[in-house]
């Protein structure tokens, strides 16, 4: 059974830091990316940042200098260091994980792990 078991959320006040966690399980194939999305509200859900397995990360404008995504390939962990947060930050933040070619092509998404950030 495949899971992405997401950590690390919480309230913090502006200009603080969380650190969130994800770790795949159950996953047979090689993940080729990892990354972090976050939904707001009456939103839309939104890329944060994603670290192919080989390749440059990719990160949003509205993260970029603040946020950084770091992976642990051999543990299928993924990491999101959150600084200078603001209260526009405040989102429900999710992991994913996708790799995998043809028939064998996967895209999982972990449950969620609320941020919220006071003013």
């Amino acid at each position: 059974q495949v899971q992405l078991v997401e950590s690390g959320g919480g309230l913090v006040q502006a200009g603080g830091s969380l650190r969130l966690s994800c770790a795949a399980s159950g996953i047979i194939f090689s993940i080729s990316d990892m990354g972090w999305y976050r939904q707001a509200p009456g939103k839309q859900r939104e890329s944060i940042a994603v670290s192919p397995s080989g390749g440059n990360t990719n990160y949003g404008d509205s993260v970029k200098g603040r946020f950084t995504i770091s992976r642990d390939i051999a543990k299928n962990t993924v990491y999101l260091q959150m600084n200078s947060l603001k209260p526009e930050d405040t989102a429900v933040y999710y992991c994913n994980a996708n790799g995998g070619r043809g028939p064998f092509k996967y895209d999982y998404w972990g449950q969620g792990t609320q941020v919220t950030v006071s003013s």
